[in-house]
């Protein structure tokens, strides 16, 4: 009897682990579009660092990450089991933050940018702390922004086990946020640390090693700056598809012309239509910002 329940538990747990599997495997094909924006919106934060902080800032972050999913997966189970009709909200609050944040950083590049006077760079040059806040601030803000991320991953990995038990949910969930959070954290240590790879293999003895070495310290600057442009596209395509997705007419409607504008244009014309309409959201909420920090007497960005 006893090994008949052992059977019977071992033959239970191999179903499970089945299911998580095969739902893992699903999951992951529907997040991969997340997955690059979050690679690209996190190599793009943590860019800019001095060059041997580059790798504590990138598993800083990581850490933060891992802190996000760690609140994220039970508060989705919790929510989905007892209050559902939360999850599109919280995620539209999410991504008018992404907008936001990305319309923001337009503001502050194009708008705010002036010349520095002798007395300011003579203070840049004296002041020792200011990497270490900036590191710090470099921090923060990614590690709110992979919340958002992290928080899209999660409700889509929810949807796709949301009729599986309970435990096959749990273990999916949290599959789904090691291997992301690792295989990001991963790439963009790599990416960051490009330059050296590049350095080390112009110094090898081997023709080859060179030419391939003085190819990436070419292209690692390119990179790093197109990196720069698509995280803050990135922003508004998540953030804006968040937002339309919690709006069905608007998101209807976005549908209804990507069908009609062929396989090619089918794929690209949804995601610069959301990509709009997270500029837009992103603008008004940066207006009202502006507008109630006047009202209380501070000063707007």
């Amino acid at each position: 009897m006893a090994g008949g329940s052992l059977l019977t538990l071992l033959d239970d747990i191999a179903s499970i682990l089945d299911d998580v599997s095969v739902m893992t495997k699903t999951a992951a094909s529907k997040t991969a579009g997340v997955l690059g924006d979050d690679l690209a919106l996190n190599a793009q934060q943590v860019s800019g660092v001095v060059a041997k902080r580059e790798l504590p800032v990138v598993w800083s972050v990581a850490k933060g990450s891992f802190v996000n999913k760690l609140i994220l997966v039970p508060a989705a189970l919790v929510i989905s089991a007892f209050a559902p009709w939360l999850v599109s909200p919280l995620l539209m609050v999410g991504g008018l933050y992404l907008c936001f944040e990305g319309v923001e950083k337009l503001a502050h590049q194009f708008l705010h940018k002036h010349e520095k006077t002798p007395e300011e760079a003579k203070q840049d040059l004296t002041a020792p702390k200011e990497g270490e806040l900036d590191e710090k601030a470099k921090i923060k803000g990614a590690v709110r922004t992979d919340f958002v991320l992290s928080a899209e991953i999660i409700a889509i990995t929810l949807g796709v086990v949301a009729t599986k038990p309970f435990p096959t949910q749990v273990m999916t969930l949290s599959l789904i946020a090691i291997i992301m959070t690792v295989g990001v954290y991963g790439l963009v240590a790599g990416i960051v640390k490009l330059d050296d790879l590049g350095l080390y293999l112009s110094q090898r003895g081997s023709a080859a090693a060179q030419g391939c070495g003085k190819a990436i310290l070419w292209a690692a600057p390119f990179l790093m700056k197109l990196l720069s442009v698509l995280g803050t596209a990135a922003m508004f395509l998540v953030g804006g598809g968040i937002v339309t997705h919690g709006i069905p007419v608007v998101h209807h409607w976005i549908e209804h012309v990507g069908h009609g504008a062929g396989a090619v244009g089918g794929a690209i014309i949804p995601a610069l239509l959301n990509g709009i309409f997270g500029v837009v959201a992103g603008s008004l909420v940066l207006l009202l910002v502006s507008g109630f920090k006047k009202l209380r007497g501070g000063k707007a960005h």
